[in-house]
């Protein structure tokens, strides 16, 4: 029995550790308080701890792991309800455009639960591929809608102050960019990221209301890379896949 003890003492190995004064009090207070009948004991478990924490996925990686997974089918299913209510609420029997609607609806719901769950472990910058810049939030309702189920990652604002407030934290490959929004027209936000270093390669295509040749007046003067005009083909825009 004495040899194992020997043996066991052998395996051992003293470290010493230099702390302030203030340090050695603050943790002998803590020992007391959590009733660890050493220093050297607490400072065993405290390492054992650390390497264990670790050693395990941070709850970070794994919140945005899981906001990820749910919101992918999620697109999908908001993004192809929504399209059917648009495209054929006037050939649909209403029975079965009710039930399309009450998955939207319930799509919406699900949304905004994962947004409140799970938002505050978001990255402030996220990457995608489109900003939307439009003040008539279903517009860009539809368009998100649209270019999510062809593939593409979209993010929307509702004015100029956002738009370059977005571009700070993310430079998208795309911008479409309606011309009359509630601060600086389109024309000028086009302008401004044409002439900026930053931005200047990012293709900026107008989606308006606005007559097309007072649109297409505009183009060469803000350096604009094209327009379309509302109320949209969404065939038209398959010619911005290329781009993406």
């Amino acid at each position: 029995m004495a040899k194992k003890n020997n043996k066991d003492k052998q395996e051992k190995e003293r470290i010493t550790i230099l702390v302030s004064e203030d340090t050695k009090n603050r943790w002998l207070d803590f020992s007391k308080n959590k009733n660890y009948s050493t220093l050297s004991k607490l400072i065993r478990k405290s390492v054992e701890s650390y390497i264990e924490s670790s050693l395990r996925p941070s709850p970070v990686t794994t919140i945005s792991k899981l906001s990820h997974n749910l919101k992918q089918p999620l697109t999908a299913i908001k993004g192809f309800s929504h399209l059917l209510i648009e495209n054929y609420k006037s050939k649909l029997d209403w029975g079965i455009l009710s039930k399309i609607k009450e998955v939207y609806d319930q799509s919406l719901i699900l949304e905004g639960i994962i947004a409140n769950t799970l938002g505050d472990y978001q990255q402030e910058s996220v990457e995608y591929d489109i900003l939307l810049v439009d003040d008539d939030v279903s517009t860009n309702k539809v368009l998100l809608d649209f270019f999510q189920i062809k593939g593409f990652t979209c993010k929307d604002v509702v004015s100029g102050s956002e738009t370059f407030k977005e571009l700070e934290v993310y430079r998208p490959k795309l911008i479409l960019l309606d011309i009359l929004l509630p601060d600086v027209n389109g024309y000028e936000i086009c302008r401004k990221i044409k002439l900026d270093d930053r931005y200047k390669d990012i293709y900026v295509f107008y989606i308006t209301a606005v007559p097309g040749n007072e649109v297409r007046a505009k183009i060469k003067e803000t350096m604009a890379d094209g327009y379309f005009l509302k109320p949209f083909n969404f065939l038209e825009f398959e010619k911005l896949f290329n781009l993406l």
